[in-house]
């Protein structure tokens, strides 16, 4: 099982139809784009990750099908951060489908991300929220900053296909929302939270 991704472990899908994602995800946000029954995500990330920003959302429009919301492509958004800003954000969380933040360092000690993952929380919480762990490549998961968060909320994981479900049940291999509840732990394969 791998709960901490390493910065750039999704690379390989860095700049995939990512111009057009942002086009349409934009237009989802803004209410144009709903007809398509698509499903939206707010994500929101540390502005200076860029890499793993586009390789995430390669990877997420690429293998889910989803339109990924990103602020800084955003050309609503203020140029200069004001309380008009926070308006636009809170509009924006709320009109996507989903939420994911990129977990990454960075992005963990951001008051910006914070922000709107509390905001998110709010309006997402359990069913349409989830963090994406990113560490720091060469690094250790003791390293990752934001292991506390992995117990609060849901996240998203890749299984091996030897993990065994309560029943002893093998679980594919793919990638899941895994969601800690008490002394319990729900799996749901990331196409269907998508789906949801």
């Amino acid at each position: 099982m791998e709960r901490i991704f390493a910065s750039r472990s999704f690379s390989q899908y860095r700049n995939i139809r990512y111009n057009e994602s942002i086009s349409k995800s934009i237009q989802a946000s803004k209410g144009v784009y709903k007809a398509s029954h698509k499903t939206t995500v707010f994500l929101s990330h540390k502005h200076s990750d860029l890499e793993d920003m586009e390789d995430i959302i390669g990877f997420l429009t690429l293998e889910y099908g989803v339109d990924v919301y990103i602020d800084s492509n955003d050309t609503s958004m203020p140029t200069i951060t004001s309380k008009k800003t926070a308006s636009k954000l809170k509009n924006r969380i709320e009109q996507c489908d989903k939420f994911i933040l990129l977990a990454t360092n960075g992005a963990i000690e951001s008051k910006w991300c914070n922000w709107e993952l509390g905001f998110g929380d709010a309006h997402k919480y359990r069913d349409d929220i989830a963090l994406f762990p990113i560490k720091p490549k060469y690094t250790t998961d003791f390293e990752y900053a934001g292991s506390e968060y992995l117990s609060i909320y849901p996240c998203i994981t890749k299984l091996d296909g030897t993990d065994q479900d309560t029943d002893g049940r093998r679980i594919k291999a793919g990638y899941y929302v895994r969601t800690e509840l008490g002394n319990r732990i729900n799996i749901v394969p990331l196409s269907e939270w998508f789906d949801k």
